[in-house]
């Protein structure tokens, strides 16, 4: 059985179908959680990860932080770059979704930076490699966006921001194939009502519309989940 290492940065955001998508598949998800619950407001915790040995592919997960914040969470953000530049010298897989694709970005010598338009809801993509990254429509919660690396090629974009890139093995996401009802409703409970109060956007509309849309998106998370695996060479 092969072994995913999934980098769980959060509490409130767990894999949701793409953990089942892996699972259907044969493989054997493995969690590491960054910031445990009561560190959540306070997420400077030590940054200890697991050895790589015996893990086929790494997965590294949303934030609500920005992987820019050294003084907030570079005690583990500089050690998971150094994980991730580890994957890569060894030809291990990495797929990164938001935050994680953001420091697959960042570790690779691209860059991260505040957007100049964020973006939340569900939106859709154009992509160049649609059997890699379906067009969505997809999630999305962020308010940074990437430089691609120079040895990247982008995969997908839309006007607010890049939204896929590869590099080798690594495959970068911008979107979230993740989401749940259940999932967004944890980020709406741990300060995403907020945000969506500041940013005019009502809460019911999009838990409405996320409802709606999740068993298609769920689908959608299967197809990207088989694209990556082909991508890497692990299908």
């Amino acid at each position: 059985m092969r072994r995913l290492l999934v980098i769980q940065h959060d509490h409130v955001s767990p894999l949701g179908p793409v953990a089942a998508a892996f699972e259907a598949r044969g493989w054997e998800c493995v969690y590491h959680l960054v910031v445990p619950p009561e560190r959540f407001d306070a997420p400077d915790v030590p940054g200890r990860f697991p050895p790589l040995s015996g893990v086929d592919a790494v997965l590294a997960m949303g934030a609500p932080w920005s992987v820019y914040e050294i003084e907030l969470v570079g005690s583990w953000v500089l050690p998971e770059q150094d994980l991730l530049r580890e994957a890569d010298a060894g030809g291990i897989p990495v797929l990164g979704i938001c935050f994680g694709g953001q420091l697959l970005a960042q570790t690779h010598g691209g860059s991260v930076s505040r957007a100049p338009q964020g973006e939340i809801g569900w939106v859709d993509i154009s992509t160049d490699e649609p059997e890699i990254v379906p067009p969505g429509p997809w999630f999305q919660w962020h308010a940074d966006r990437w430089v691609v690396p120079p040895d990247g090629v982008e995969l997908a974009r839309n006007e607010a921001a890049s939204q896929a890139f590869s590099l080798r093995r690594n495959l970068g996401l911008q979107f979230h194939p993740e989401v749940t009802v259940d999932m967004l409703l944890g980020w709406l409970d741990n300060g995403g009502d907020a945000v969506l109060t500041a940013e005019g956007i009502d809460r019911e509309d999009l838990l409405a519309l996320t409802r709606r849309l999740e068993a298609d998106a769920a689908g959608r998370a299967e197809r990207l989940v088989e694209g990556f695996l082909h991508f890497a060479g692990l299908a």
